[in-house]
């Protein structure tokens, strides 16, 4: 019988995406293959400082990584969620925190409990009943504390900002510590076998490099996934319209906060980053409803500090491949789609598409079942996570701009208008097949820009009033007197992980 495993896998690309699934794959699968990683320095990559959710820690814990040096190798700092400003209603503002909105009851989620208050008008918004929240609004933060099961503590939820060029030359010497031979240089053809798999790329020098498979980190423009095997793409411009960024930074100010902030605009939004050595800036909006200069105007105006470079521009068009797996190549990262960065998703969804070609990892049969069963589980993950941002466009009371008038009216996915009829009638959310974002992160964007069921569940009529007034009260000061005994975040971070240098 012959050896049917794949033996040279070809990664196209660095950047963040590169870089991850070199790291990866050489610590997960160390045995009997060989990775070799192309990459050109005169090809920029699209990183201009990165926000994450709480999933990459568990990325870099299977690498071994150790917290505190990654963070002080990529000027990092931590995040707790993401501030909205003017989302809802322009001068309005509310907080996504990651983890969880109080504490669940047997009976019932805790925000049911609040929600009954609520309409009665005795409990405000939802910010005092999350630490994540209350932390970051004060300016500290700490990792959780397992030792204390029954604290807020406990279960402490956090992700990271950090330099995504940073990142990836991290991730870099860790690949390359074991094993992963990177090559310098472009590629300028693909070659095709009979059956249309792929062969080899040639480089620029002449080289011919073959592959058994293919993982195609190029960015949106795919040069494995699309202009060699022609995949097609599935265009989401029609429920989410920004299809540009301009992005600059900027030297920091003040103390850098423990969350990413988000400030719309009258034809999109500006993210802004803190990192230990600058703040990363950007403004996407639709070029359909505002022109780059004005766009740009408005970024230069509403910056922290001084810019350290040139604005860049970044166009896009939201939405994924057809494929995200076609024959013997896989794309990951950019390659194999693009959601815009509101929710921090980007770095998530290469570490899933990575563990889940650990599910389905092939030999050089490359069984159709195994390759379908991939990609029907991809096109579930970026529906899912579509929905959640087609979600705070859809749902705003903003009537200053034709933008902001076309997202409310449009028509959204089925799978969404679901959600929100759900919701408006008894403030139920509904989350199905471990999809990533949970009833409190829904409920966090729903209720902060303005969305309000027009009933409680009745099931929370079984606690008398007094009871549920007096489990909100304790929850609140709970969470107070915890988050009061946190350092300071960059306190924290002084002592712990500070960079020895500015990059």
């Amino acid at each position: 019988m012959s050896d049917r495993r794949i033996k040279n896998i070809v990664i196209v690309g660095g950047g963040t995406a590169g870089w991850m699934s070199a790291a990866a794959l050489s610590q997960l699968l160390p045995h009997g293959y060989h990775y070799r990683l192309i990459e050109s320095d005169q090809i920029s990559t699209i990183g201009v400082g990165e926000a994450t959710i709480p999933s990459i820690r568990n990325f870099n814990m299977h690498l071994g990584i150790d917290e505190n040096d990654f963070i002080r190798h990529t000027q990092g700092t931590f995040k707790l969620g993401i501030e909205f400003v003017n989302w809802g209603l322009n001068n309005s503002k509310y907080f996504h925190g990651f983890g969880s909105v109080g504490r669940d009851q047997p009976m019932a989620n805790f925000y049911h409990y609040w929600l009954k208050l609520n309409q009665q008008g005795l409990a405000g918004g939802l910010e005092p009943y999350s630490i994540n929240t209350v932390a970051s609004m004060m300016g500290r933060f700490s990792t959780g504390r397992p030792d204390l099961p029954n604290s807020p503590l406990a279960d402490l939820s956090y992700a990271y900002h950090f330099d995504a060029g940073l990142y990836a030359k991290y991730l870099r010497g860790y690949a390359e510590q074991r094993g992963v031979k990177r090559t310098e240089g472009r590629i300028v053809q693909t070659l095709l076998r009979e059956d249309g798999f792929i062969d080899a790329v040639v480089m620029e020098n002449g080289e011919t490099i073959h592959g058994d498979f293919f993982i195609d980190c190029s960015g949106m423009v795919g040069l494995l996934i699309e202009k060699a095997l022609h995949t097609g793409y599935e265009d989401w411009s029609h429920w989410l319209p920004c299809d540009t960024a301009i992005a600059v930074p900027c030297s920091p100010a003040g103390s850098a906060q423990a969350h990413t902030r988000s400030t719309a605009h009258s034809a999109g939004w500006q993210w802004r980053i803190p990192l230990q050595h600058r703040i990363g800036n950007g403004h996407v909006f639709s070029s359909r409803f505002m022109d780059y200069q004005a766009a740009e105007t408005i970024l230069m105006k509403n910056l922290d500090g001084q810019p350290l470079a040139e604005p860049r521009q970044i166009k896009f068009t939201t939405g994924k491949r057809k494929q995200a797996w076609n024959k013997n190549c896989l794309a990951i990262g950019l390659s194999g789609g693009f959601m815009e960065p509101l929710e921090s998703t980007s770095i998530h969804m290469v570490k899933t598409g990575l563990m889940r070609l650990l599910s389905f990892f092939p030999d050089k049969d490359f069984d159709q079942v195994d390759i379908d069963n991939y990609n029907r589980l991809t096109d579930k993950e970026y529906a899912q996570i579509r929905d959640f941002l087609i979600l705070h466009y859809k749902v705003n009371q903003r009537d200053d701009s034709d933008f902001w008038r076309y997202c409310r009216e449009m028509e959204v996915p089925e799978s969404l208008q679901l959600k929100l009829d759900l919701f408006s009638s008894h403030g139920r959310i509904l989350r199905e097949n471990e999809e990533l974002f949970p009833e409190d992160s829904w409920l966090q964007v729903m209720h902060g820009q303005g969305m309000r069921p027009r009933r409680y569940s009745p099931v929370v009529d079984q606690r008398n009033q007094e009871e549920i007034e007096g489990f909100l009260y304790n929850t609140q000061a709970v969470i107070r007197k915890c988050v009061e005994a946190m350092p300071m975040h960059l306190d924290y971070i002084r002592t712990h992980c500070m960079a020895k240098q500015a990059a």
